[in-house]
């Protein structure tokens, strides 16, 4: 009767390859255990910080000056991670209680809060690439009247500018480019 002989299995637990390269092993807190485990464990790290009156008044200044609830809270939960509090799967989870305790810390008071998970942040996207170009449109031609006369044109052109602004004018009207003919003329 033969016999079997067990293959030895691998050791998962060992360094990644070029790892020692970069940093030495467990010298960063999030290259360590974890100092809270569960999603309880970390709430009760954050929950008494967060309603100390020190946090509390520098979140009210940070809430009025318009910054989201959801970059408080992923800001808290990324230091959190990065110090090695917890794994981000925690973090993850532990998420929507700390927005809802910034939400809960400014509707007491009394702050008008931006929460951030607003689905109008596409308009306002698109006003200011708008205003940016407006801006830069402007700019532009400022400079050019502040050019000699043998000078100008050479920034950009009032031709240039006006086919330029044609042509993003044809886009968002929905009327076709001219058809490109030759070998160059491919688009892909």
């Amino acid at each position: 009767m033969p016999e079997f002989q067990m293959e030895e299995e691998p050791n998962l637990s060992g360094a990644i390859p070029g790892q020692s390269l970069t940093a030495e092993v467990g010298s960063q807190d999030w290259k360590n255990p974890p100092q809270y485990d569960t999603i309880e464990q970390a709430l009760q790290f954050y929950i008494p910080r967060m309603t100390s009156d020190e946090f509390h008044s520098g979140l009210v200044n940070v809430l009025r000056m318009g910054v989201p609830v959801t970059t408080l809270a992923n800001t808290m939960m990324l230091d959190g991670v990065m110090r090695g509090r917890h794994t981000v799967d925690v973090g993850i989870l532990v998420l929507p209680i700390l927005m809802e305790t910034i939400a809960y810390l400014g509707d007491m008071a009394e702050i008008d809060y931006v929460m951030g998970t607003e689905m109008d942040d596409a308009p306002k996207q698109d006003m200011l690439v708008e205003t940016a170009k407006e801006m830069l449109t402007k700019e532009l031609k400022e400079k050019q009247n502040n050019l000699p006369d043998e000078m100008e044109g050479a920034i950009i052109g009032d031709t240039e500018m006006e086919e330029d602004m044609g042509d993003d004018m044809m886009m968002e009207e929905g009327m076709s480019e001219p058809e490109r003919a030759g070998l160059m003329g491919r688009v892909e």
